[in-house]
């Protein structure tokens, strides 16, 4: 039987492609132990935030005037003023 090497993958479906019909015992010889501590970002946090209807309609046109929805517009905000912030205490 002719040894199979491991194919270069150009994208993540194709290496799950190959691996949901290989089996990784097969390729021992090929593989690199990999030593090190890897990093895993934790997970985001929702938070709910009230607001009065006509608070929302003025956000809800204010994110459509820039294209995007009412959540992604409040993220931004949120994010700018945490940077600004950020930069102050410095």
């Amino acid at each position: 039987m002719k040894k199979q090497i491991i194919p270069e993958f150009d994208s993540i479906e194709e290496m799950a492609k190959f691996w949901d019909t290989h089996d990784l015992t097969d390729f021992e010889d090929q593989l690199v132990e990999v030593k090190g501590v890897f990093y895993r970002p934790s997970k985001p946090k929702n938070l709910s935030v009230s607001l009065k209807p006509n608070e929302l309609k003025a956000l809800q046109k204010i994110a459509k005037k820039k294209g995007m929805d009412s959540l992604t517009l409040i993220r931004r905000w949120i994010l700018e003023r945490i940077r600004k912030e950020v930069a102050v205490k410095k």
